[in-house]
């Protein structure tokens, strides 16, 4: 059966429509994952905590928001390359970046961070000052730092915070805890000792004295203006990039993990990870096991006894106990759990092509072909591999999930690669650090239903493939 024929027959069935649907999807997003991720993602940022760094940890999908009832503070970064506008004074510059900011959450931010990246200066130390205007009028001193000036044998031009930025929490040092009890005492009249305010900050910052008996500060919505003014000394002086992070109780589509990873970009980075051991593990098993089955069936003899018999050794030998043995002595690599699975994936398939093989090793078809003087290799791959090709496509299509399962279980089980995010590592996770019993359902659950309808893609389009196997069942 050609090709076009086999496809009419596959989406004549509700079954076969889905897997080729669900089949069209997962190839789409990876190949957007392969276009747009960097090969080496897993090395340089998500096994990267200071990509991370920024990041709320354990915070829900932003969409759960809708659910809850309540304004749940989304985690918004701000980020300036260039000032927004620069006032000059006598011997020294003032470079200004400003970010607006419309509060509208109905709770404190869950943390505030302030990062300076790679500053140089030529004759003195830049001065950063951070300065927050509330929508009450009143104008808040938070942070104000002096770049480290220039060491023994340093050559001019300086540069600072190159490889690494300057970050600061200001939900938590002590400078800003300064900052805001001087606020508090000035605008408020509240005379508070900043270690009293240590776990407080947020919603001082973002709030007011509460009225209300056994709150201590209510939350002040509208529209907040973020300043940063650094001044410089020289013309050439410069700041790479200023950033301020909002930090919030919600994050992106997927949410975040106990380290701060955005769990919406592991899992599709997981998308051509499973693509790919699936499907080259399956045609490389599938045409293995179809050449020793063909040839085992057709020359009979010795061939077919030495065949044979290496499939009863290696379909005997339980899989996942030498899985994990082998990856425990020459390492966790991704290739290395392909190779195995196509080692001990191929006997069966090849036992299974053997029997068909020998069935038409006797028919008419065969033996007239032989009379007429075709060569032996003529006969086992123009006429007999035809006659079984439906069934090894449908056997090749049932392969792929098996290979999907098998490396979620190993990285499921802390024995995949670690260099390369995969659904089964994020599970895997998400379990020794105890999501489950925490509660946070968005670690564990998504992973889990991508590994399974990764799966049931392959199945539905082997159920759909069963008509072209078996022309009884074709309506």
């Amino acid at each position: 059966m050609k090709l076009p024929a086999t496809m009419k027959i596959l989406l004549s069935s509700g079954t076969g429509k889905t897997g080729a649907g669900f089949l069209m999807l997962l190839i789409a997003v990876s190949l957007y994952v392969v276009s747009v991720y960097p090969m080496d993602f897993g090395l340089l940022f998500w096994n990267n905590p200071a990509v991370w760094a920024d990041n709320p940890k354990n915070a829900p999908p932003a969409w759960t928001s809708i659910f809850t009832g309540q304004k749940k503070v989304e985690h918004t970064v701000f980020a300036a390359t260039e000032p927004t506008r620069v006032i000059p004074g006598a011997g020294m510059d003032t470079l200004g970046y400003t970010f607006d900011l419309n509060y509208k959450f109905d709770e404190p931010s869950t943390f505030v961070s302030f990062a300076l990246h790679d500053i140089t200066y030529t004759s003195r130390p830049p001065i950063i000052t951070l300065l927050l205007q509330r929508p009450d009028g009143k104008e808040m001193l938070l942070y104000r730092h002096v770049v480290r000036g220039p060491g023994p044998g340093e050559d001019i031009p300086i540069s600072r915070y190159m490889e690494s930025p300057h970050r600061v929490y200001l939900s938590g040092d002590s400078t800003v805890l300064s900052n805001v009890a001087g606020f508090l005492r000035q605008e408020f009249g509240q005379d508070v000792s900043p270690s009293d305010l240590r776990g407080k900050i947020d919603r001082i910052i973002f709030g007011i004295p509460a009225e209300e008996k056994g709150q201590d500060f209510a939350v002040l919505d509208g529209n907040y203006t973020i300043i940063v003014m650094a001044q410089v000394y020289h013309p050439e002086d410069s700041i790479g990039e200023v950033v301020f992070v909002l930090g919030g109780s919600v994050y992106g589509a997927m949410g975040t993990d106990a380290l701060g990873r955005d769990l919406a970009t592991g899992l599709l980075f997981g998308f051509p990870v499973a693509l790919l051991i699936g499907l080259v593990t399956a045609v490389i098993t599938t045409i293995i096991g179809t050449f020793m089955g063909i040839l085992s069936g057709y020359k009979g003899g010795k061939t077919d006894t030495i065949i044979q018999r290496s499939c009863d050794i290696l379909a005997n030998v339980p899989l996942l106990p030498i899985l994990i043995f082998l990856i425990f002595i020459l390492g966790q690599k991704l290739e290395l759990v392909i190779l195995i699975l196509i080692i001990f994936g191929w006997p069966g398939l090849t036992i299974l092509v053997r029997s068909m093989v020998l069935q038409y090793n006797s028919s008419q078809l065969v033996e007239s072909t032989r009379a007429l003087g075709a060569s032996p290799w003529r006969i086992m791959f123009r006429h007999i591999f035809f006659q079984i090709a439906p069934f090894i496509l449908a056997q090749m299509i049932f392969f792929t999930p098996a290979a999907i399962l098998a490396e979620a279980g190993l990285s499921f089980l802390g024995l995949g690669d670690p260099s390369i995010p995969t659904w089964g590592q994020i599970l895997e996770s998400g379990f020794s650090t105890g999501a489950v019993y925490a509660g946070y359902w968005w670690w564990v659950l998504p992973p889990g239903l991508l590994v399974v309808l990764a799966a049931m893609t392959f199945v539905l389009l082997t159920l759909g493939m069963e008509p072209v196997v078996n022309p009884r069942l074709r309506r």
